[in-house]
């Protein structure tokens, strides 16, 4: 791989054309794909879709959102952690019968 190409999950993006051929004019190549590697970009730092889709100029967040799903990092991990996190935080006393009939 040469200075003029970057790779991206699995793909490979060639920013020239190798000797004697010429640029291709694909979606895959050029402007279209310097987007979409700043949207995949974002999303796995972490950016809401709603943000995304205003700084890519889509009138429709939920465009973006089924252009860019397949980037979006999982949130299992995140929910887990949430979950974990309420529980850890309470109080350590009992509460159950016995408590209530303390007073």
């Amino acid at each position: 791989m040469d200075a003029f190409a970057f790779v991206h999950g699995s793909n490979l993006y060639e920013l020239r054309p190798k000797p004697g051929q010429r640029h291709q004019a694909a979606r895959e190549h050029g402007m279209h794909a310097l987007r979409h590697f700043y949207a995949s970009v974002l999303l796995d730092a972490g950016e809401n879709t709603k943000a995304l889709s205003h700084y890519l100029g889509h009138n429709d967040p939920g465009f973006t959102l089924r252009v860019y799903t397949h980037l979006m990092p999982s949130s299992d991990a995140r929910a887990r952690k949430a979950v974990d996190t309420l529980y850890s935080d309470t109080l350590s006393t009992p509460d159950g019968p016995q408590t209530a009939q303390e007073d």
